[in-house]
């Protein structure tokens, strides 16, 4: 009996620890957005993996202090991990690995289109459905 409410706390706490992580991310990717830090690129894919031409790329999107780059696991190239692996300050997860502290740690967030779309995909899912129509119903 005792290893069954044991069990029971551990499924609640996780599903109200996920919960609460989703909903930091949420706030502080908007955070983010609002002051222009949150940038959306079509690719984070270059012509050539070379971590000179990384370098360039994110100081044209102004990101020259820190940056975190996040890209979908089914868009993530050989030559997005060969550019980015080296660079200082710069760190390269995919959107499953992406945590609400990475977003307050790095200066910069940049996402690739896609993987912006399955973060999207994700958030939509979690959203209870008594939220989503008290949500609808004040923007009717």
């Amino acid at each position: 009996m005792a290893k069954l409410e044991l069990v029971s706390k551990m499924v609640r706490t996780s599903t109200w620890a996920a919960a609460s992580r989703r909903s930091r991310f949420f706030s502080r990717s908007t955070t983010k957005f609002a002051d222009g830090k949150l940038t959306v690129v079509e690719s984070l894919e270059l012509h050539e993996g070379k971590t000179k031409l990384y370098r360039q790329a994110l100081d044209r999107l102004e990101a020259k202090r820190t940056a975190l780059l996040v890209e979908s696991g089914s868009q993530l190239g050989a030559k997005v991990i060969l550019g980015a692996r080296n660079l200082e300050n710069v760190e390269l997860v995919l959107t499953n690995e992406v945590h609400p502290y990475d977003l307050l740690r790095y200066e910069r967030a940049i996402f690739s289109r896609a993987a912006i779309e399955q973060l999207q995909e994700t958030l939509k899912k979690t959203v209870s459905k008594r939220k989503l129509a008290a949500a609808q119903k004040e923007a009717a």
